[in-house]
């Protein structure tokens, strides 16, 4: 498995665990049913900051179990990046909107940054599904 590929699954999954704590902290602090009225601020931040620290802390012994494929980066690696992030992008254009619209009508703002939130997390987990799925089953440059 190349070394890229690694972090691919390293970054989907420690995305979706954390959002998946977040997601399971807000349902429990719900008590009354009332979703919107439940403090998330520190949660979110708590949850988004876990992610990093989670990320870069994980990638430390992924790197020194092989040193050499670490820093190697060959043109496919290279394009197989640029295609994940241009997936991941796509839907950090679609949360915005759907941010901007939930802005225009006055939602709250637990759902405005929740949407925000999930934008990210969906960019950065559909965004490594597409690299892995190119080192898996190969990639066809356009």
């Amino acid at each position: 498995m190349a070394f890229q590929e690694k972090r691919a699954w390293l970054m989907a999954l420690v995305s979706i665990g954390a959002y998946a704590a977040y997601v399971v902290v807000i349902l429990s602090r719900s008590v009354t049913g009332d979703v919107a009225g439940t403090p998330y601020v520190a949660a979110l931040l708590w949850s988004i900051g876990a992610a990093i620290v989670a990320n870069i802390v994980l990638q430390v012994p992924l790197a020194a179990a092989a040193p050499q494929d670490a820093g190697a980066r060959d043109q496919r690696d290279r394009e197989i990046d640029r295609f994940g992030e241009h997936v991941g992008q796509s839907f950090l254009v679609v949360g915005g909107v759907g941010a901007l619209v939930l802005s225009l009508v006055e939602a709250d703002h637990f759902w405005i940054a929740n949407a925000v939130y999930l934008a990210f997390v969906l960019s950065a987990v559909l965004g490594s599904a597409a690299k892995i799925a190119a080192y898996r089953w190969g990639f066809q440059p356009w």
